[in-house]
């Protein structure tokens, strides 16, 4: 072979294995970690996309450092190559071992840590701490304070640690300047800054936060304005915009909401379309109680679906769908309405899940529950489950949804998510009545004890006129069934030597229990022991009350079948209620009687805000062989009575004057509230009444004496003014009897403050 065709053999193998030479010149032989000191060398390597015995490839390179940048453990990552080693070089992200808040004041530490997403002995990023900042400034300006700054500093530890800081100027609050409507014409600007949660920033409001700017506030006031519009029958009611403005000076907003009012409707007819087997549709035309003729009301028509869902609900119709169909007339402006009535789909509940409940037991909040594990899931249920744990006032928020079960499609999982408040209570008060004079009272509450839902009280309190102490226990639950259970203990004194030339004491104890029959009747059952005392009576008392000083006990049960259709129990609007109230005491104890109380009331609504209420109350007392004492009979005035003084209406003892009590008595108002015209978070109110009522005769004294009494009808007329004031409930009435007999106590003036009895 000659010298050419060997050296072109020779070149040829060369040029062919100068790839796989070249290939495994480029492998990676080793990849060696530098700078880790809590992470292992293992988990660095785990997260590259270049492992030993790879190629080199600069691709994957760099797709490693974007994937341990990405992992949020290290503040620098670089790669090199040194030969077929690799070297990577990390600088690891420190520890946090505190988190600290500085300046503020306006907002509590606690919910500055519940707004921020990093956590001691968490890996400390510049990221993370950004997105800190943002959630604390948009707290801040949730909060009314668009001037505030957060600046976080970080103090570097040992190990690689570090404290982080956040140094909080809080800034000056940011008020609402002005609020402006624009296309508002059946509604002036001030009646709709009243249906507003954002007021406009006045001196007054020191108590409280409305006035300042909050974005999140302002598109609630959206739909409260939607809400208000719907209520008074404008069906086309729309918001087209809110728009917030910063003042140059960015002190202040203006806030303009720009409205479409549209037509004011009125009902229509008002039918049923039921689509469910043997389902009687006739029978559930009474729970449609719109009006043709009166305004549209939402509220309304929402109020009758709930209706008609509990009602198909209780006739065994557990899946169920009612749908409104609106149908406008708008040339008569006119809404005519059908409740579809439709079968839904059939889901069941699977479980029911609580988060967010620190100290109140998961067992508490399921017993508010209309529905259980199992049961047909109902939205009407739902809804009033929500509604019922929101009435504990636990609970800060209590947002209730339900999501489809991820094991089976005909199953739903509801969750609830909540987050407690304080429930604890600790209030001082200081107030003056024309009944009690002035007074000192502390009261201590837990509502929900050992976050069992049980409710305990203590109370006392000082005054001229009478002074008690009092301590309740309440379980809401009793022996785990919707059954309130608890017991009271008292001791009160009384002095009464102006009414009635006594003062009296009574200590004693009663246990109670209590139960909702339906949704609007509730009966409660009470057992009372205590012992009274007629005591400090002077020798110009009337003989009927010296020959009653002395002790006497009291051993009675009572029951009380309450039928509340009201809107609301402490200020209602409308709606009406009815109770009868029969206590019988002698079983034990040395007094005997059979006492029976009526009272009644309805609520109209004559116009927003001006409320017409008609109530009543009569009672009768009955002494079985023995005298009523006079710690148990009636006396008219006062609160019952106004333009009469406390027991200015009673039988009177013609020598001395003292007011003896009867053995019935019946008395009633008519009161019509209406607004001043002040901003209504005020809290000042007016009223303008007319009171009756008349009492019974007493029983004439064993030792003689006249007695002036008369069970002819007592009239009076007045107008009052109440104030929701910062420190507690203010009323001033002014009465005047206009029919009355000569020997009755009149009071022109009467005045209470921060009183609780």
């Amino acid at each position: 072979m000659s010298f050419v065709r060997k050296s072109a053999l020779v070149l040829g193998f060369l040029a062919a294995a100068a790839p796989a030479l070249a290939q495994d010149a480029g492998r990676v032989r080793q990849i060696v970690v530098q700078g880790t000191q809590r992470i292992e060398v293992e988990t660095v390597k785990s997260y590259m996309a270049l492992a030993e015995g790879d190629p080199y490839d600069p691709d994957r390179v760099d797709r490693s450092l974007k994937s341990l940048f990405n992992t949020g453990l290290f503040a620098d990552v670089t790669i090199r190559r040194d030969g077929d080693v690799v070297v990577v070089r990390v600088v690891e992200n420190p520890i946090i071992n505190r988190i600290a808040f500085e300046g503020n004041k306006r907002i509590k530490e606690e919910e500055l840590t519940q707004e921020t997403q990093l956590r001691p002995r968490v890996v400390y990023t510049r990221s993370k701490v950004q997105n800190d900042v943002k959630r604390i400034l948009d707290l801040y300006r949730r909060n009314g304070r668009f001037g505030a700054t957060v600046e976080p500093k970080i103090i570097q530890l040992e190990q690689n640690r570090v404290d982080l800081v956040f140094e909080i100027n809080e800034g000056e609050p940011t008020y609402v300047k002005r609020i402006n409507f624009i296309g508002n014409h059946k509604y002036g600007d001030s009646r709709l800054r009243e249906v507003l949660m954002t007021k406009e920033e006045r001196w007054y409001r020191f108590f409280s936060s409305d006035d300042t700017y909050d974005p999140d506030r302002v598109t609630y006031d959206r739909e409260l304005l939607r809400r208000y519009y719907l209520r008074h029958g404008y069906a086309d009611f729309r918001v087209t915009s809110a728009v917030a403005e910063l003042t140059p000076d960015r002190e202040g907003f203006f806030i303009t909401f720009t409205v479409e009012e549209g037509d004011r409707y009125k009902f229509g007819t008002a039918d049923l379309n039921a689509n469910l087997k043997d389902l009687k549709a006739d029978e559930l035309k009474p729970l449609l109680t719109s009006q043709p003729g009166d305004w549209y009301n939402a509220d309304q028509v929402e109020d009758i679906v709930q209706k008609l869902t509990d009602a198909l609900g209780s006739r065994g119709y557990a899946f169920v769908d009612v749908k409104p169909q609106v149908k406008r007339d708008r040339e008569r402006k006119v809404i005519d309405i059908t409740y579809d009535i439709t079968e839904g789909p059939r889901v069941y509940v699977e479980r029911i899940d609580i988060t967010g409940n620190v100290r109140t037991l998961d067992s508490v909040i399921r017993r508010e529950f209309k529905l259980v594990e199992g049961d047909a899931f109902n939205t009407a249920k739902l809804r009033r489950s929500r509604q019922r744990i929101k009435d504990l006032n636990f609970f800060e928020k209590a947002e209730i949804t339900n999501v489809p079960s991820e094991t089976a499609p005909d199953r739903t999982v509801i969750k609830v998510d909540v987050q407690e408040k304080s429930t604890g209570e600790v209030s001082f008060g200081v107030g003056w009545s024309t009944v009690a004079g002035p007074l000192v009272e502390v009261s201590m509450r837990e509502r929900n004890l050992l976050g069992r839902g049980q409710d305990v009280r203590a109370t006392a309190s000082v005054g001229t006129k009478q002074n008690q102490a009092v301590f309740s226990f309440t379980e809401p639950y009793f022996l785990d069934r919707q059954l309130a259970a608890g017991f009271d203990v008292f001791a009160i004194t009384r002095k009464l030597q102006t009414e009635s030339s006594y003062d009296s004491s009574s200590i004693g104890t009663s246990l109670r229990a209590g139960y909702q029959i339906s949704e609007n009747l509730r009966q409660d059952w009470k057992y009372t022991l205590k012992r009274d005392k007629i005591q400090n009576v002077p020798d110009s008392a009337s003989l009927f009350i010296k020959e009653q000083a002395g002790e006497s006990t009291l051993s009675s049960v009572q029951q009380t079948l309450l039928w509340d259709y009201r809107d609301s129990k402490v200020d209602p609007t409308e709606g009406y209620f009815f109770r009868i109230n029969n206590e019988v005491a002698g079983a034990g104890g040395s007094e005997r009687f059979l006492r029976n109380n009526f009272g009644a009331g309805q609520y109209f609504s004559l116009d927003e805000g001006v409320v017409l209420g008609l109530t009543g109350a009569a009672g009768v007392i009955t002494g079985f062989d023995q005298k009523v004492r006079i710690t148990e009979r009636y006396f008219l005035g006062g609160d019952t009575l106004r333009g009469f003084a406390n027991a200015g209406v009673s039988p009177r003892d013609q020598a001395t004057n003292d007011a003896l009590g009867g053995l019935w008595e019946y008395n009633g108002t008519a009161q019509v509230k209406f607004p001043l015209g002040l901003p209504e978070e005020l809290g000042f109110g007016g009223q303008v009444f007319t009171d009756f009522g008349a009492i019974g005769n007493t029983e004439n004294s064993s030792t003689g004496g006249a007695i002036n009494q008369s069970s002819s009808i007592r009239i009076s007329v007045g107008a009052g003014v109440t104030w929701k004031s910062p420190m507690g409930p203010v009323a001033v009435d002014l009465g005047f009897p206009i029919k009355k007999e000569s020997f009755d106590e009149r009071e022109l003036f009467r005045f209470n403050f921060g009183t609780r009895f």
